[in-house]
């Protein structure tokens, strides 16, 4: 499972399905799925959407690309798939997450530059739940 997990990972931007990872794990499909979802909490098709969204935060955060190229970037096979996904695991679609990812970084180096530690600004202006 870990190596599945691991191959998950690595090569989350190329297109993995349950019978390539059943075989990196050394396991029948059937068993793999079960086994996955048992030891990590989630299927592996869940576990792989959430590891594209948090390299999605990443690239919508720190750099300019387009929200489509981020998309197809991270393995997502269309901009809609990907805005779904990325509202259903973040809680707000892509564009508005940068905008608000964004505002928080300004906030930071705004209070950073009037002497206010970081760690007090990050948890002022973390987005509540």
């Amino acid at each position: 499972m870990l190596r599945a997990r691991d191959a998950m990972d690595h090569a989350y931007a190329r297109p993995l399905d349950v019978p390539t990872l059943a075989r990196i794990a050394l396991v029948s499909e059937a068993h793999f799925a079960r086994t996955f979802r048992a030891t990590f909490g989630e299927t592996p098709h869940r576990y792989l959407q959430r590891r594209r969204v948090e390299r999605a935060m990443f690239l919508l955060r720190d750099t300019d690309r387009s929200v489509t190229d981020i998309c197809f970037q991270v393995g997502f096979g269309s901009p809609g798939t990907f805005s779904r996904t990325f509202r259903d695991i973040v809680g707000r679609s892509p564009r508005t997450y940068r905008k608000e990812a964004r505002a928080a970084r300004e906030a930071r180096e705004a209070a950073a530059a009037k002497g206010v530690p970081t760690c007090f600004t990050m948890a002022w202006t973390r987005p509540s739940a």
